[in-house]
């Protein structure tokens, strides 16, 4: 390509698109990377899976309904809005939002906050990988090379900063890398239906129906007087509500209207170091030598990805 060609506005768009759509996924990873924590304070007071998993999905469901209607009153569709575009949009939400949100808090009962991270964001290699055997996506060597950079900086990190068991280890891994897969495939499967909606309605459906969910697994399992406990765990819920659930789900879509679901993958993998870090801040917790030098070789990996893969 040309001088002149990569100095045409079309290029310049993409280019600020580019960088836009890195931005809003790092911001959405990052408060994302603060649920877990949010989440173990929870259960240090009593609260178990389905009944906070009820209250954060419940309370935030009203706001994706007004913030949809709104959405689609003011700006509309890009296509036409049809029932099965709706219901496309709420089952790709039950998946990634629902299921993958449920077998992580699941699996948060046995693991600690750093051991979830650094399991849930090997998500970007199922990215991969499920885009390449049922999407048409290829696995590039410059994609090979990055993950490698920033796995190899988890590993360092997590080496470093090992995991406290809070009982069946390896039950807890099981269910928060079957979080990481479905999620992966959200990853993959969201980005016709942002297309079709845009960001903003595609979220409110999508969440709107993981809340529906949510609420009706709640309710099958305990009693609605259970929910009752919601004034006890009040600080750490209305966190999930809105720093952990509502915000970043919005950035996490205008990201993926912008680059691909494997750079957005990828960038997410800023997340296990964020939740260190508010680790440190809320917990007490300090990062030593050795959890710098992962946080330079993820960055590195992460850096080198967003290189390679320039498209937006």
């Amino acid at each position: 390509m040309s001088a002149a060609e990569t100095g045409t506005p079309e290029s310049r768009r993409q280019r600020l698109a580019l960088i836009i759509g890195c931005a809003l996924a790092a911001a959405g990873a990052i408060l994302f990377s603060t649920k877990a924590i949010a989440i173990k304070l929870a259960y240090a007071k009593g609260v178990d899976t389905e009944t906070l998993l009820a209250l954060r999905m419940g309370l935030a469901l009203p706001f994706y309904l007004g913030i949809g209607v709104v959405t689609w009153r003011r700006h509309g569709t890009p296509t036409p809005l049809s029932p099965a575009l709706v219901l496309r949009a709420a089952a790709v939400g039950i998946l990634g939002y629902w299921v993958a949100s449920y077998t992580d808090f699941l699996g948060l009962n046995y693991i600690s906050a750093t051991f979830e991270r650094l399991i849930l964001f090997t998500y970007p290699l199922f990215v991969v990988l499920i885009g390449a055997a049922f999407f048409g996506g290829r696995v590039g060597l410059n994609a090979i090379v990055a993950f490698a950079i920033a796995y190899l900086g988890l590993a360092v990190i997590f080496l470093a900063h090992p995991a406290e068991a809070g009982g069946n280890v390896a039950l807890g891994a099981f269910w928060v890398t079957v979080s990481a897969i479905t999620f992966a495939l959200y990853q993959l499967l969201a980005k016709d239906s942002i297309a079709r909606l845009g960001p903003a309605l595609f979220t409110s459906i999508a969440m709107s129906g993981a809340a529906v969910m949510a609420l009706a697994g709640f309710l099958v399992l305990r009693p609605l007087a259970a929910l009752g406990i919601a004034g006890h765990i009040a600080p750490e819920v209305l966190f999930l509500v809105f720093g952990a659930t509502i915000i970043p789900s919005y950035l996490l879509s205008a990201a993926l209207a912008r680059i691909s679901a494997a750079a957005n993958g990828v960038i997410g993998m800023v997340s296990p170091l964020a939740t260190i870090v508010f680790s440190a801040l809320l917990l007490g917790e300090r990062l030593g030598p050795l959890e710098w030098g992962g946080t330079a070789l993820v960055v590195a990996g992460v850096a080198a990805f967003v290189i390679a893969d320039r498209r937006p």
